[in-house]
């Protein structure tokens, strides 16, 4: 579910074949006359793309004269540089700090929406061991994938907590660890019901969030050549796309039917129970202001300033404004409060 942020100008134009970036970015018209949008994620598709499945296959995209398909990503697919590149016309990322480190290597990509207001990334642990503060911490065995040391390295900065405090195992993405007492907190996301169904009721949750480590999960971007030259085209997917997450936050029992008919690998039942998770972190105060997608520009800065803080940005650290843009959701704020 996440994104590499090892991104260089070399792997742009590998992943696009091209000799210059410069040579980007006309949007072919394709399926009678519709305009092609073909959004890139860098995982499997799955549950997290449930609105965009309903906007799709309720005619949404239609509506909007976009013929609209989702690319899969996966350990070898690099979707930032391929969105870089000029190949597909959008993307999604799990997590925002790739769309960061991104521009930090002057990757041209620009975010201009979010999936989720809150990233549900969570440490895990059980009742009769629970670690329910970073304080709890001290002491005890983390298990965590070497793609989230920068996110404990970020909580612990956060709460002034020593890294050396706590002993940090390396594990992979079940929660197999913490059940048989090697860990005493194992991560993942609060959405992944089906990872999560072993842990039972005994579980106990320490969300990333609450501990002051505030990212954006499923940021939707372009390239900058888009934003700039194609803003009509993101407006009209970013109110068909609205259009089905709101839907699929009304009418949950039926946007996991056409979840599973779009891919039928799924188990339904956990997807049902997923998406209360999912939706509880897409919708919020901000979202009944704004819209569906909305975001705010503090949270962005204080991101860029916490990871800066890390170390992470080897090359540079980026400007907000490089980074993300309020236009494509300004100009369609009515529209999608009005479909919320």
């Amino acid at each position: 579910m996440r994104s590499s942020p090892d991104l260089t100008r070399r792997r742009l134009l590998a992943a696009g074949g091209l000799a210059s970036t410069g040579a980007l970015l006309s949007i072919p018209a394709h399926s009678q006359g519709k305009a092609r949008v073909s959004m890139q994620l860098g995982w499997i598709a799955g549950g997290n793309q449930i609105g965009e499945v309903v906007a799709k296959r309720l005619g949404y995209y239609d509506t909007e004269g976009i013929d609209f398909s989702i690319q899969p990503g996966g350990p070898s697919i690099d979707g930032v540089a391929i969105v870089a590149s000029g190949r597909n016309e959008v993307g999604q990322v799990s997590s925002s700090p790739s769309n960061m480190l991104a521009v930090s290597q002057d990757l041209p990509i620009q975010v201009f929406a979010t999936g989720l207001q809150q990233h549900p990334y969570t440490f895990f642990s059980l009742k009769k061991n629970p670690i329910r503060t970073p304080k709890d911490m001290v002491g005890k065995k983390i298990g965590i994938q070497s793609t989230g040391m920068v996110l404990l390295r970020a909580l612990l900065a956060k709460n002034k907590i020593d890294e050396k405090s706590m002993t940090i195992i390396p594990i992979g993405s079940d929660m197999t660890p913490l059940l048989t007492g090697q860990v005493d907190t194992v991560t993942g996301w609060l959405t992944n019901t089906t990872a999560l169904k072993p842990l039972g009721a005994d579980r106990v949750d320490m969300r990333l969030w609450d501990t002051g480590v505030h990212l954006y999960a499923l940021p939707y971007y372009a390239h900058t050549d888009t934003i700039r030259n194609k803003p009509e085209l993101l407006q009209r997917f970013l109110r068909a796309t609205a259009r089905g997450w709101a839907y699929a936050n009304k009418n949950r029992d039926q946007a996991v039917e056409l979840l599973i008919k779009e891919y039928p690998n799924l188990n339904g039942p956990d997807e049902r129970v997923a998406v209360d998770a999912l939706m509880s972190f897409a919708y919020n105060d901000l979202t009944n202001k704004n819209g569906w997608g909305t975001m705010d520009k503090g949270v962005w800065q204080d991101q860029i300033a916490q990871y800066a803080s890390l170390g992470q940005f080897t090359k540079r650290v980026p400007k907000v404004e490089e980074v993300m843009t309020m236009d494509i959701l300004n100009a369609t704020r009515e529209y999608r409060l009005r479909n919320s």
